[in-house]
């Protein structure tokens, strides 16, 4: 079994990989493979809605990054992704990130389970949250919870790790995630198998369409 943690912050070993990485090696304890996916610090593109994606089913078309990541992410029995707040909100890049993986891939993870975790300095994390867990209650993506909600607060790495309530918090959010992939993996060898899917309804509620 194996988890990749997506690091959403511009600083690839900054205040989000610290909490990232505690939530690792929990789940490193567990006998679960890890892979931290640093998005990078260069600026990515939002969703254009060129639906490229959809209608040739070539991936995005803007860059190589997100598609690059969905390859990965399809073969990942799980997926935490991580943001820092930025004004009571995820950063911009993440937000980006995530729009367009879910919008070309975000079909391919369903019953994947998953969980995000957000870093701040003082406040706005369950904003960031909420924001962050939208995207998998729509791809029918289990997702992953803690003692507390999944956020560490400090302004620095060194701040991060007097956290010892955040941290412990991303501990448990490792134990529950390999827990629940096992349960996950005893399932399909026991034969049980993920519902099937109604062709999907979209109603705008416009002249009754």
């Amino acid at each position: 079994m194996n988890v990749i943690l997506i690091n959403g912050s511009p600083k690839e070993k900054g205040c989000t990989y610290t909490a990232l990485t505690e939530i690792a090696g929990a789940l490193e304890k567990q006998g679960v493979e890890v892979e931290i996916f640093h998005i990078g610090s260069q600026p990515i593109s939002g969703c254009i809605d060129c639906r490229v994606c959809r209608t040739l089913k070539q991936g995005c078309p803007i860059d190589k990054l997100v598609d690059s990541f969905a390859k990965k992410a399809e073969s990942a029995d799980g997926l935490i992704f991580g943001s820092p707040v930025h004004y009571a909100s995820a950063s911009g890049a993440i937000t980006s990130f995530m729009d367009r993986l879910f919008f070309a891939h975000g079909h391919k993870f369903k019953g994947k389970p998953a969980s995000i975790i957000v870093s701040c300095r003082r406040g706005g994390a369950s904003a960031t949250f909420d924001q962050l867990n939208k995207y998998f209650s729509i791809c029918q993506m289990p997702i992953v919870t803690s003692q507390y909600w999944n956020m560490v607060h400090g302004n620095t790495p060194e701040q991060v790790k007097k956290d010892a309530e955040g941290l412990q918090t991303m501990r448990t959010l490792g134990n529950n995630m390999a827990w629940l992939l096992k349960c996950i993996d005893a399932g399909k060898k026991a034969g049980i198998e993920l519902p099937a899917s109604e062709k999907k309804i979209y109603k705008n509620f416009i002249d009754g369409q």
